[in-house]
């Protein structure tokens, strides 16, 4: 693995790169790392060259205080700026979580960088011209609901820095496929506290996330704070405007989504299933994987399905 910087303006973006062959880059999500790709890049290395990223505001690379440096837009222009630098014509993009509507937005603001992109957990839906964040503010009038904790300013850094690897833990688990249905979508009012929502972890190493890798995610955020993490999600406030030269736009190149049959972003709009129909704004899709028995952690909690599913895609370009 050899470590690729690239600037981005002012912004560094850092990404372990592995292997030869055509490029493959890989978006983490809230709150991983690079190495959250790891099952992938070992699965894929010997036939591309993937280079996993740690976004803006994770691990090694720039973290700028100010949320309106997280839009959507911005991270997008990230991670056409590695795709430059690697240098190999356009890429094929993975993306999990909110690396997922990272990975869409470069395909539609990037089109001659990217060639094609893997959607995990988090399906495409097209900019709205309207805030999430207001539309999450209606659905859950008076009612919890984690997006809107995140984005208030300092507290969920204070309530997570209180002891940052038991609460890393606690939202890893509550987000699995082991943890007990609606673990995540804890009904409570909404000025409850986050932390105290979610199911206590089982003792010792969680069944997808070894502790050597909890360790060191917890470590980087001891180092970096979480600030730009939860800024991604007060960002979400900015996109309407950001985004407003692309309300409506479908992925044009070829795409594809996986999934994990006990995700909790499934039923984040009540009534709906967001996995029910996740090509519906893609011009060229691919098909949909949903991993039984998987939750939000799919390409960690089911690598070698999430791996067969990704092949298939491959092949099929």
């Amino acid at each position: 693995m050899d470590e690729l910087l690239v600037d981005n303006g002012d912004i560094t973006v850092r990404a372990e790169v592995s292997g030869d062959g055509p490029p493959i880059i890989c978006v983490p999500g809230w709150p991983e790392l690079a190495s959250s790709w790891r099952n992938q890049v070992e699965h894929l290395s010997d036939r591309y060259r993937v280079a996993a990223l740690d976004v803006r505001g994770y691990g090694g690379s720039s973290a700028p205080p100010e949320v309106e440096r997280y839009t959507l837009r911005e991270l997008a222009g990230d991670v056409a700026a590695v795709a430059e630098a690697l240098d190999a014509g356009p890429v094929v993009v993975f993306g999990h979580d909110w690396g997922a509507p990272i990975a869409w937005h470069s395909a539609i603001r990037h089109p001659d960088q990217v060639r094609a992109v893997a959607g995990l957990s988090v399906p495409y839906t097209p900019p709205l011209g309207a805030s999430l964040l207001d539309l999450f503010d209606q659905l859950y009038e008076d009612r919890f609901f984690y997006m809107l904790y995140f984005r208030r300013p300092k507290l969920p850094e204070a309530d997570f820095g209180a002891d940052l690897r038991a609460a890393l833990k606690r939202c890893f688990y509550a987000l699995s496929g082991d943890a007990p249905a609606s673990s995540w979508m804890a009904d409570a009012p909404r000025d409850a506290a986050f932390l105290p929502l979610l199911p206590d972890p089982p003792d010792g190493p969680l069944s997808f996330l070894p502790d050597a890798e909890l360790d060191r995610i917890a470590a980087t955020f001891e180092r970096t704070g979480m600030t730009g993490a939860f800024n991604r999600y007060r960002a979400a406030d900015l996109d309407a405007t950001s985004d407003a030269d692309i309300v409506g736009a479908t992925v044009t190149q070829p795409a594809c989504f996986i999934g994990g049959e006990k995700d909790a972003v499934r039923s984040m709009i009540p009534g709906n299933d967001l996995y029910a129909d996740p090509g519906a704004a893609c011009d060229d899709f691919r098909g949909a994987t949903i991993i039984e028995g998987a939750g939000h952690w799919v390409h960690q909690e089911a690598a070698a399905e999430t791996n067969a599913a990704l092949d298939r895609f491959l092949a099929s370009l």
